[in-house]
């Protein structure tokens, strides 16, 4: 092993255990925040939220994040069997040793990322079906039948298939054939994929799973359509999705690109709120919109991706790349997947040290929405939907200060509506 080897190692092994103990330090917090205030609603909240929902919250967060510490640990475990016990490595022997080289350097590297998708899978079906079928089911949460899920796992799996493997052999035809700057082209390439994604998937993709029926609710329609006006937003159609069918959670969103925006709504959701609270929920969405969020994460996700092409454009010339994650390059054939597969297992042991800026920058996204809900619809109703939504999605009230600053996309509950209460009270008055 050279002495590069051996420093990208030490350092593949110091990130892993650095992010390993942070994370189960961030889940020993929230642990003993939750079970500690698990006893009294927040006196903020004891008017609206029962003793039994405030519970149940807690012990539905405490159980996640019991089960995360699980899951924590058997990610590490088979990160490093991968790399540096050398899982990887076995796989690509036996593959190169196939025979399927005859059929050009093309097809033993799909066939690498496929083998290797297929038992990361198979590695992951446990916790799935652990999570879907015991803690979801446990808390009233999960609507699936096992005929359910195992016809999403074959569709999910066919649609990767036929989406990922063409999409991987041009990217892998680009490595190999596009000179020095093939990363550029191939990022170029990968981003283009992402924004037809966006506009595929709501109309070709998402159909395969769900079914989406045109709201028919005139009342609703009508004061949806209104308020999209009134903001000087328009999109394809206003949509029910059947979520009940896989869960109790609730939701609601825009999504796709351009002209192909739509707004979909969880049956779910239109149960358990008002057709005001409704408008409030939409609001806030037609917040991030107005505040150009998405095209600003687009923005982020391009640059952040072109650095990481960049440096995976450099690592995948250097023989101590593949080395020192415990893989033996081929001599005689191309690398480009066994490069993109490492960096693909790497690349996150620095990218958890960056989360909670990204988390931060979510959070004062959401907030910024908010203040546009409140100012094109009525506070008091954004206020009650939030509480339902986190009532009805067992979201907890006392979540650890310190977690929620690392993991929380969104603000919790009690700092989201204690800076909406001053605004809402102005709008009032």
């Amino acid at each position: 092993m050279t002495d590069s080897s051996l420093v990208l190692t030490l350092l593949f092994s110091a990130l892993l255990v650095a992010g390993l103990l942070t994370k189960f330090y961030l889940a020993s917090r929230q642990i003993r925040h939750v079970a500690q205030h698990r006893g009294a609603v927040p006196a903020a909240f004891a008017a609206t939220i029962s003793l039994d929902a405030h519970q149940k919250a807690a012990d539905y967060t405490l159980a996640k994040t019991r089960f995360g510490l699980l899951e924590m640990a058997f990610g590490a475990a088979a990160l490093l069997g991968w790399t540096l016990l050398g899982g990887l490595d076995l796989l690509n022997q036996a593959i190169a040793h196939s025979g399927l080289s005859r059929y050009g350097s093309l097809v033993p590297q799909l066939a690498l990322l496929a083998g290797f998708g297929l038992i990361g899978g198979l590695l992951d079906l446990p916790f799935t079906l652990y999570k879907t079928f015991r803690l979801e089911e446990r808390f009233g949460f999960n609507k699936m039948t096992l005929g359910l899920w195992l016809g999403d796992l074959v569709k999910s799996t066919l649609v990767g298939a036929l989406v990922g493997l063409p999409i991987m052999a041009l990217i892998l035809w680009l490595m190999g054939s596009a000179g020095h700057l093939w990363w550029l082209w191939t990022w170029g390439v990968w981003m283009a994929f992402n924004l037809l994604a966006l506009v595929l998937y709501p109309t070709v993709i998402a159909p395969l799973f769900n079914k989406f029926k045109p709201l028919d609710d005139e009342a609703l329609k009508a004061r949806v359509t209104a308020l999209m006006q009134r903001c000087g937003f328009s999109a394809k159609g206003l949509f029910v999705m059947d979520g009940s069918k896989r869960s109790a959670h609730a939701n609601a969103y825009f999504t796709g690109f351009g002209a192909a925006k739509r707004v979909v709504f969880y049956d779910t959701l239109l149960k358990q709120l008002s057709a005001a609270e409704v408008d409030a929920v939409l609001a806030h969405e037609l917040g991030h919109f107005k505040h150009k969020h998405i095209i600003k994460r687009i923005v982020l996700l391009f640059a952040m991706s072109l650095v990481g092409f960049a440096l995976l454009g450099w690592l995948s010339s250097q023989v101590w790349f593949y080395t020192g994650l415990g893989v033996r390059p081929n001599l005689s054939g191309a690398n480009d997947a066994l490069a993109l597969l490492l960096f693909m297992l790497g690349v996150p042991l620095l990218t958890f040290f960056i989360s909670p800026l990204l988390a931060q920058l979510s959070r004062q996204h959401e907030f910024e929405a908010d203040a546009y809900a409140i100012a094109h619809a009525d506070g008091r109703d954004l206020q009650s939907a939030l509480l339902k939504l986190y009532k009805d999605n067992a979201s907890t009230l006392t979540p650890d200060p310190v977690f929620v600053k690392f993991y929380y996309s969104h603000p919790p509950a009690s700092e989201r509506l204690g800076r909406m209460i001053p605004s809402v009270e102005s709008a009032a008055a």
